[in-house]
């Protein structure tokens, strides 16, 4: 039978302890939101075809790059809902990527910001 751990001074330690920590708690997933009783968010979603626009393209407020999409939607929507109603303004594949799940929640969306999408 193995010997117990033991501490700095030799004592054992207490049972249940001295072996690898416990795993980390699932990621806190974002609630749902009701979107029958809550008010969407106006998302702009600036795109270019081949690349991202620059940080100095929305330096200036009001002079924004030219290719916009408005899209109202929730804070729980997902990268594959955004990509799709994208999508349906400009024909490109419809790759899937290990990040559609992620909702703009769990990105650290705040009202306000922009969304920039590179069209490949």
């Amino acid at each position: 039978m193995a010997e117990p751990p033991k501490r700095q001074g030799g004592r054992p330690m207490p049972p249940g302890r001295g072996g690898p920590p416990p795993p980390p708690p699932p990621r806190a997933r974002y609630e749902p939101v009701e979107r029958e009783k809550t008010c969407p968010l106006l998302l702009r979603v600036f795109t270019k075809s081949g690349g991202h626009n620059s940080k100095e393209e929305f330096a200036v407020r009001g002079k924004e790059p030219k290719d916009e999409v408005q899209i109202y939607t929730w804070k729980d929507a997902t990268l594959r809902e955004l990509t799709d109603l994208v999508g349906k303004t400009f024909s490109y594949g419809n790759g899937r990527r290990l990040d559609d799940i992620k909702t703009l929640a769990e990105l650290s969306f705040q009202i306000g910001d922009y969304l920039d999408v590179a069209i490949l």
